[in-house]
């Protein structure tokens, strides 16, 4: 919940929970990278990042796979890479695995726009460390990476017990 002191509106106060603070920087980051690639003339909307962000970039990926990775219905995500289809940056080709199912594959153009958005992130993680210092930046990353692993783990328990493990 966020709280304004008397005078200051809601914006000019960070929320006060780690989560709320990660998703904030998440989404102002992610912005950031979506604003560098439409200005190097790839244009998307940020809802499109969950297509890119997820993407096996060699190989290709299935929507349901995609969906599950950026915790999306199958729907959402088939609308998200029906707009990238028609810009040109995907296409749905047989998955060699099973060619029931299709695979979402980067065209040139798809594998270009990665390449901006990777330049941009690069850009980005320079000035968190410009603005961090390169000793803080790693303690933030280890403190991220811990985060995560505790949760795969705590997932991966849970699982096993519904399997009865």
């Amino acid at each position: 919940m966020r709280r304004s002191p008397p005078g200051q509106g809601a914006e000019a106060v960070a929320p006060a929970n780690t989560t709320a603070l990660l998703g904030l920087a998440y989404m102002k980051l992610g912005h950031r990278i979506v604003d560098g690639v439409v200005s190097a003339g790839f244009p998307q909307r940020p809802a499109h990042s969950a297509v890119f962000a997820h993407i096996d970039v060699d190989s290709g990926t299935r929507l349901s796979t995609l969906a599950a990775r950026a915790n999306i219905t199958p729907q959402a995500m088939g609308e998200l890479v029906d707009d990238l289809e028609r810009l040109e940056y995907i296409v749905r080709r047989p998955d060699p695995d099973d060619r029931r199912a299709k695979r979402i594959i980067l065209t040139q153009r798809g594998r270009e726009c990665v390449a901006v958005a990777q330049r941009t992130i690069a850009e980005i993680e320079a000035e968190l460390e410009a603005l961090l210092g390169r000793r803080q930046l790693g303690l933030v990353h280890r403190a991220l990476r811990r985060i995560i692993a505790e949760d795969e783990r705590v997932e991966s328990a849970e699982q096993m017990d519904e399997r009865g493990n």
